[in-house]
């Protein structure tokens, strides 16, 4: 693949582009409409130099560019901290035409999202991805999120934004444990529709678990498209759509139903790529028993990911815990869990309400 920036299309309703590229962040002020009179730049205080960067390049040609500081993390994606945005939205005067820049993390693009697709039921949004994570996953495909006591993404909706930038150049800056916790994301991508993504960090894996590695920029580029096709075919995860195998954009939560109660149990603490590198091992070792994958398919789970330095168990006797967290999972449907599995790789299905002995069977094989 081109060293070169590329251009990913989202095709669908409501298309955009997904730019990726080393110094392509020069590009946010430029995609930014001439209709726009107000920019709000949403960003974390780890960013704040750079949103100040940022805003004082879109300055050059709009009136009013304005950032807004929100925490870290999943403190970000909360009622209050949305509250706060549209405080601010509301006394600059924001207009339905005016714009909102998502710039940070997953959290950070997830509320932003969702800021946007709330106010005035709706402005323009930009996301401009800094972590691996957001780059592959929260930035793209239109889904915004905040979280409840309940659960994590409980509210939010669909909402695309108008353009994604995404600069390789903020990945030499990410702490190596959030590289590589954003890896479990990309690998997903593998498991479920590009398997040439599995070989490129079974050549090297060291190599891959690194921002500098050779393949970084093809890594990220291939996960993207992967979620690209998928939601173009999908974008609200519509059970049995279009896209994935036949199974639509659920497809994309391979490993996330585990994965996502065991972040609730540990109250968000993990790095969402670790939770859901175990929710896939976890995944993989219920299609084994469910009679629908190889054996060689699981380990390869397990080798893949631990190359890389990601979790592949998890502490036993945890399981009623996680159980009642997976029951609050979006994909359950009448109190019937529902996971995406696998039949082979890159053959995803859906498993619904399986024996609870075979869950527990797979907790088991996961367990430390």
């Amino acid at each position: 693949m081109s060293a070169q920036p590329v251009v990913v299309p989202v095709r669908g309703d409501a298309p955009y582009d997904v730019v990726i590229g080393h110094g392509v962040g020069a590009g946010v002020a430029a995609g930014v409409p001439e209709s726009a009179a107000r920019v709000a730049i949403i960003h974390p205080p780890t960013l704040r130099e750079q949103a100040e960067s940022l805003r004082n390049e879109i300055a050059a040609s709009k009136p009013s560019v304005i950032t807004i500081e929100v925490p870290d993390g999943e403190k970000a994606k909360s009622s209050a901290v949305a509250e706060y945005c549209w405080t601010v939205l509301g006394q600059s005067g924001f207009t339905r035409t005016d714009v909102v820049i998502g710039f940070g993390g997953g959290s950070t693009t997830d509320l932003a999202g969702f800021v946007a697709a709330t106010w005035l039921r709706g402005v323009p949004l930009i996301q401009v991805p800094t972590t691996l994570l957001a780059m592959v996953d929260a930035a793209v495909g239109g889904k915004t999120g905040i979280n409840t006591a309940e659960g994590k993404n409980l509210v939010g909706c669909f909402y695309p934004p108008i353009l994604v930038v995404c600069d390789l150049d903020h990945l030499a800056t990410l702490p190596p444990l959030d590289f590589v916790a954003g890896l479990g994301e990309v690998i997903k991508c593998g498991f479920i529709v590009d398997p040439r993504i599995l070989a490129l960090v079974q050549e090297d894996p060291i190599a891959a678990a690194t921002a500098a590695g050779p393949h970084t920029a093809e890594l990220v580029e291939r996960a993207v498209r992967v979620k690209a096709d998928v939601v173009a075919g999908d974008l609200m995860e519509v059970v049995g759509g279009p896209a994935g195998g036949g199974i639509g954009r659920e497809v994309l939560n391979y490993g996330h139903t585990l994965g996502h109660a065991i972040e609730r149990v540990e109250g968000y603490r993990w790095r969402h790529g670790a939770a859901i590198s175990i929710g896939m091992v976890f995944a993989a070792e219920l299609s084994l028993l469910a009679g629908r994958l190889s054996e060689d398919a699981v380990q390869l789970h397990r080798d893949v990911l631990s190359s890389v330095g990601l979790p592949v168990t998890y502490e036993s006797g945890q399981w009623q815990k996680l159980h009642d967290a997976m029951r609050l999972d979006k994909k359950t449907r009448a109190d019937v869990l529902r996971f995406v599995i696998l039949t082979d790789i890159a053959k995803p299905a859906i498993l619904e309400g399986p024996d609870p002995a075979i869950l527990v069977s797979a907790y088991g094989a996961i367990s430390s």
